[in-house]
This record gives C-alpha cells, structure tokens and sequence, in this order.
C-alpha cells in the first residue's frame, strides 16, 4: 500500500495530475473497467444542476432511508471532513474504507493519471459497488457530460436547475450549460427537470437523446405554499406533504423534482407515503441557509453565484424581517462574481467584513474591496480581515441582541467557518 493515512494520500492525490481540474471521462472509464465491478445491480439516481443538485440528493437518501433501504450517497466538496463526500446509510465511510478503496484505484489504474475529484468519484463507485446497496445516488461534480460521475449510466437523471456559472468550462450561455448538463441523460430513461423555466435547450437535449423529460410544470408540479402541499406527476399524486426541513421558496421544487425522481423507479423501489412524509421532514444539508442559534445568530450558506444569491436574499430577508442587523463575512474563489451577492444583499447588510481562505483559488481581500467600491458601495461600509477566524470574531463584537452574521461565498469559506465556530 502507497500511504497509510488518509491525509497522505489525499495531499498525493491533488500532486498527481498535471492539471487540478481536467474534464473527460476516458482515465477514469479505463480504471473503472480494470476494477471489473461490471454495471450497478440497483438503481442510480445523477444528479446535476446549478444550485440545488446537493439539496435534492440530500432529499432521496433521507427518503431511501426513511422506506429502509440500504443507501449509498455521493456528493462534493465537503465542507470539514473529506469523509463527508461518500456517506453509507447516511454516514460517512471511515478512513480505513477510503484507504481501501484508495489502494484498489491505484493498483488498477497502472500509468493513468488521475486528478483528485477522479479518485473521489471511483472510491465512491467502488465502495458502492461492494455494500449491497438498494439505491446509489451520485451528485455530479461540474457540468454532466464530461464530469467523471458521468462513467455510470444512470436509471433516472435529474437537472435542478440552470443558471450562470463555470463559465470557462461550460460555455458562455444559459443553453450552452444546459447543454453540457444534459449529458447525463440517457436514452429511454426518466429525465427529471425541476426547473419551471429552465432553457428550452435542457428539454430538447432530454428529447434529442431519447430520453423521457419530466419537467416541473409540464409532466409534475407542486400545488400549495405550505404544510399540506401537493405533488402532482404522470401518474398519481401525493397530498399532505410536509414543508422541507430545509428553508426557502425553491427547496420545494427541489422536493419535488425527487419525488419524481423516486416516483420514475416506483416499480423498483417503492416509497410508502410515510416514508416520504419522514424523508422531507429529515433532509438538512449544512452550509444551505444553516443556522446556528445563539448571540448573535450565525447563518452558514454556500452561494457563490448570481441564482444561488437571490434565493439567499429571500431566505435573508424573511428570517431577519424583525429589522435585526446583518453582519456578513464573505470569502470567495477568484473565478466567482462577488458582484452578484453585493446586489443581492446589500439593502440588507449592515457591515461587509471581507476575507480569504488558504484555499489556492482564494480570491484577494483586497481584489473583494475593490469590487465592492466598483459596485457603488461605501468603503466605510467593510472591513478587510486576515481570514474567517478574525472575520468572525470581529463580526461577532460588532453584534448585539438578536443580530446575525451570515458567512457565504464559497465552500471553503463556510468550512472555515464551521471549525471556528466548533461544528467541525
């Protein structure tokens, strides 16, 4: 064996490959072939979208667990723990798991280079394939044709939602995206659209390969605004249904792009009514509009785009209607758009206090000042912080009462965020 820790082969891993981030699915096909673990016996469920996609995976496997079956669930970044990425009836494999399934990927893969989120993605596969698991659910890294999640045929795809973002790796437009996201369709399957207006591009991408769309306001839909509403799809419907346990307008369409979801593998894995009822009421996903009682408030989200800052706005505003001061610690990545969360949220913000994280990508504290003038915004209005720790801090003595911080901009920034708050 290579390593024995799992820090050492994961600090191996991001060394490996020339590039961190190379799209294409020929390396890690070639090594899931050497593994000879041949097709799922269950169904998978993939996953995609802009915003959304980890919500709506975090929905079908609190459902899946809810009905008892047995669940295998991957998604990424984490935010604390590297383990968080492959959870097994709802937990986290252990490190001895992934050192396993680590070593078997590189006596496999001989001379194939392999980037980091490749060796995730065929640890997950891997570890799946070895745990007689009733449901695989397989949350796609970026984009959906070339993402290496794609090396697997999924039984029903879903698309939560389209919207701007890597832009450099999936094309300029909206339907230039959806295009790319469309890739993990497939022929005669169930392919899930839980977007109202998502571009006309997605659907004709569903029809064009022969797949069977299903798209929020056309093939199902949801009635009702609060506890109590209504799922409507081809063939049946579901009433009472209690409000996801996970805040904001948008989460019930995520909820109800997986019942459809589940709904579409009825046959196979059918969901008793309760279960379903438990699975909404249980699905929490940290980092999405998380929020940590106390004095002050602390609210944890991982928006980082234009569509992922609107809807935070919403939740923003709902929650401190009471007229409460918003203190805001932003950290981003510096191929992200901070402009689009400062028009967001900037009729809401008492006080920007603008840091970094030791992330390589990290955008400067500084660069962040600049662009926040640049957008029209008071100097005086922020504040420039070594890193999250000092940002919090300082946040946390500027509040009172009932006040809140919110921490948002990216991943890391609210990982950052959770160690220092001791929930990591």
């Amino acid at each position: 064996m290579r390593f024995d820790t799992l820090e050492a082969w994961l600090d191996w891993q991001a060394a490996l490959h020339p590039r961190t981030m190379e799209l294409g699915l020929d390396r890690v096909r070639a090594v899931w072939r050497r593994l000879e673990h041949g097709p799922f016996a269950c169904p998978v469920i993939s996953v995609a979208g802009t915003n959304g996609k980890g919500s709506c995976v975090a929905m079908l496997e609190a459902t899946a667990l809810a009905a008892g079956y047995r669940c295998g669930t991957y998604g990424s970044p984490h935010l604390v723990h590297y383990n968080e990425r492959i959870r097994i009836d709802g937990e986290p494999v252990d490190d001895a798991a992934l050192i396993g399934a680590f070593d078997r990927i590189d006596q496999a893969r001989g001379e194939i280079s392999l980037t980091y989120f490749e060796f995730a993605t065929l640890a997950a596969l891997d570890l799946f394939a070895r745990a007689g698991l009733d449901l695989v659910v397989l949350e796609v890294g970026l984009g959906g044709r070339l993402d290496a999640v794609n090396l697997i045929d999924a039984d029903v795809a879903v698309v939560t939602s389209i919207g701007l973002d890597h832009t450099d790796w999936l094309g300029e437009s909206v339907d230039d995206i959806a295009r790319e996201k469309a890739g993990i369709f497939r022929p005669a399957r169930a392919a899930v659209i839980g977007q109202r207006d998502a571009p006309a591009a997605l659907r004709e991408a569903a029809l064009g390969c022969g797949a069977r769309p299903l798209q929020l306001g056309v093939e199902f839909d949801r009635h009702g605004a609060e506890a109590g509403w209504e799922w409507q799809g081809p063939d049946g419907r579901r009433h009472a249904l209690p409000l996801p346990a996970m805040r904001g307008e948008f989460q019930r369409d995520n909820a109800a792009a997986a019942i459809t979801a589940l709904d579409a593998l009825r046959e196979r894995l059918p969901i008793p009514r309760n279960a379903l009822r438990q699975g909404l009421g249980r699905a929490r996903l940290p980092g999405r509009f998380q929020v940590l009682p106390g004095t002050p408030s602390h609210i944890l989200d991982v928006a980082h785009n234009a569509q992922a800052a609107a809807a935070l706005a919403t939740n923003l505003r709902a929650f401190a209607s009471r007229g409460l001061a918003v203190r805001v610690v932003l950290a981003m990545l510096a191929d992200k758009e901070p402009e689009a969360l400062f028009a967001a949220l900037a009729d809401q913000v008492t006080h920007w206090y603008l840091t970094e994280t030791d992330d390589a990508r990290a955008m400067a504290r500084e660069t962040l000042r600049a662009r926040l003038g640049a957008a029209g915004l008071a100097a005086e209005d922020c504040s420039l912080c070594a890193d999250p720790a000092e940002a919090l801090a300082r946040a946390d003595a500027a509040s009172e009462g009932e006040d809140c911080v919110l921490v948002c901009g990216s991943f890391t920034t609210v990982g950052a965020a959770l160690r220092v708050l001791g929930h990591g």
